[in-house]
């Protein structure tokens, strides 16, 4: 039988300790904390069905916890029981209950009683779960019976599988380009000169922001997404976001504002990438449909509750709107309001999709208000927990990337472009190496020539680098098996990383590429007596 999680939150460990004698049973998993933050962090990554929570608290009181749990999808259906020394007034019982609580047990304990209602609660959350389990499986069986009857579910992976290789090639030289004209910037160019280069890195840029939606899109249906969540600092993020987005802005003769909300907090614990992505995505969709007006950011604090913040950011924008019966399709993959509107303005219809996928992943909510002609305001609504100390570490800029003197390195790469790009930057850190096409070539010159480290791209011709490696590792070239290898990899999928782990390779970088990751990776693994 599958045991049912239990939660105590409980800042006095004799409670917790008394509890959970009190409850301990061979078909139940009693987890315990002291502290409402890690309840809400054990609540967000285990599957919480009870959760026993104590009133009174320091820092968050157990209200303000359940609020929380109450207000986010993943966590709201947990059954909880406060557990209480205060007074027996009807106020408190009232007010437990109107926060989401099933029931409401005051302390001493009743060992009889308290066992026998927490026993109820664990058969209603088994019957629930059996109920789950078997509309799960009615539609698991409907799922099937449709892919057997509907030829058009085959022609749907035929896109998907195709929209993934594809993803992969064009990644290759748009790193290239990339690359070159990062090159160029550090080059003596005139004024017009040098605002050409950077509209080509923005288009380059825009270019690999579509190619990186469809992976995204490919990565969260195959449940392959994470969330990665790191100390963030939101204003920056926001101000970022609305300096890249600017140019368009004022090609189209559009004020771009961002108004942030005084009692915004500096820092947060946050996935700044994918919080990125979404702000783009939304102001890039206002920018590209607004003809005239402006389009506004906005980030106000909601709620405040310990050491946690409730924030909005709205994206509201005088643009051509959306019509009622359209508002559901916007958010669907490829799907835009109508035909026209790909006429219109292009575009692939994937940033609100991807929206709607991060919104739903960050256990956030996407809310939209629009009128057809007027405009429309998007807002993404989230929890996040404050972080009041935060180190500051300085990000290694390019004059901290020091040459590598005496390094000797074996460069496997056969796009012409990518060949120049490397080779200019190795130069740069006067690295000693030697430039081959492909797999075939690399071994056969391992073989004669000694190298502290080998840059393998993944997909070449002849032989590809995977292939290479695993021959490397099997001793084709004799006494040099364990030699660092770094494949270079258009692909981001996890699968494809792993599988060149599994092939044998130390280390992947994606492209397109940063040169202090490349530098970084180099430093790691190259030893030089």
């Amino acid at each position: 039988m599958e045991k049912i999680n239990i939660l105590i939150v409980d800042d006095i460990p004799e409670n917790i300790i008394a509890l959970e004698a009190l409850l301990q049973r061979d078909d139940i998993n009693i987890i315990t904390t002291t502290n409402p933050n890690e309840a809400l962090r054990i609540s967000w990554e285990m599957d919480i069905a009870i959760a026993m929570i104590d009133v009174q608290m320091p820092e968050m009181d157990g209200f303000e916890l359940v609020e929380i749990l109450k207000s986010n999808p993943r966590t709201k259906e947990i059954l909880i029981i406060f557990v209480t020394a205060i007074s027996k007034e009807t106020k408190y019982a009232v007010k437990g209950l109107n926060t989401g609580a099933v029931d409401y047990l005051y302390k001493p304990l009743d060992p009889y009683i308290t066992s026998a209602k927490v026993d109820s609660f664990i058969q209603f959350v088994r019957h629930k779960r059996e109920i789950q389990k078997k509309n799960q499986e009615l539609e698991a069986y409907q799922k099937e019976l449709i892919k057997a009857k509907d030829l058009a579910e085959q022609g749907k992976r035929i896109k998907e599988n195709f929209l993934a290789n594809m993803s992969h090639e064009i990644r290759t030289p748009i790193n290239g380009i990339i690359g070159i004209s990062q090159l160029l910037k550090k080059s003596n160019l005139t004024e017009q000169q040098h605002e050409m280069v950077n509209l080509l890195e923005i288009s380059s840029n825009s270019l690999l922001g579509v190619i990186n939606d469809v992976l995204d899109l490919s990565k969260i249906e195959s449940g392959k997404f994470k969330i990665n969540r790191t100390p963030t600092d939101l204003s920056k993020i926001c101000n970022d976001v609305i300096d890249l987005l600017r140019i368009s802005s004022i090609e189209k003769k559009l004020e771009l504002i961002i108004k942030l909300d005084p009692e915004l907090p500096d820092t947060v614990i946050a996935d700044s990438l994918r919080l990125n992505q979404v702000l783009m995505n939304l102001i890039g969709n206002a920018i590209k449909f607004t003809h005239k007006g402006s389009v506004t950011l906005s980030v106000e604090v909601l709620d405040t509750k310990g050491n946690n913040v409730q924030i909005k950011f709205s994206v509201i924008d005088t643009g051509i709107g959306i019509a009622k019966e359209n508002i559901d399709k916007i958010f669907e993959t490829f799907e835009q309001a109508d035909e026209q509107t790909t006429i219109k303005f292009g575009g692939t219809g994937l940033g609100l999709a991807i929206v709607k996928n991060l919104a739903k992943l960050k256990g956030g909510t996407l809310e939209v208000q629009s009128e057809e002609f007027i405009g429309s305001t998007f807002s993404f609504t989230n929890w996040y927990e404050i972080v009041k100390e935060i180190k500051v570490t300085k990000k290694m800029n390019e004059e901290q990337l020091l040459p590598f003197n005496n390094a000797k390195v074996l460069v496997a790469e056969d796009n012409p472009v990518n060949k120049f790009l490397i080779e200019k930057i190795l130069k740069s850190w006067n690295v000693n190496f030697d430039m081959v096409e492909n797999g075939k070539e690399a071994i056969e010159k391992l073989r004669d020539n000694d190298y502290h480290l080998i840059l393998m791209d993944t997909f070449m011709p002849i032989m590809n680098g995977l292939e290479a490696i695993k021959l490397i590792r099997e001793g084709y070239a004799i006494g040099k098996e364990k030699i660092p290898i770094i494949t270079f990899s258009a692909a981001v999928m996890e699968t494809d990383k792993e599988t060149a782990i599994a092939a044998g390779a130390n280390d992947v970088i994606s492209k397109p590429f940063e040169a202090a990751v490349l530098h970084k990776k180099i430093k790691e693994y190259v030893t030089i007596d």
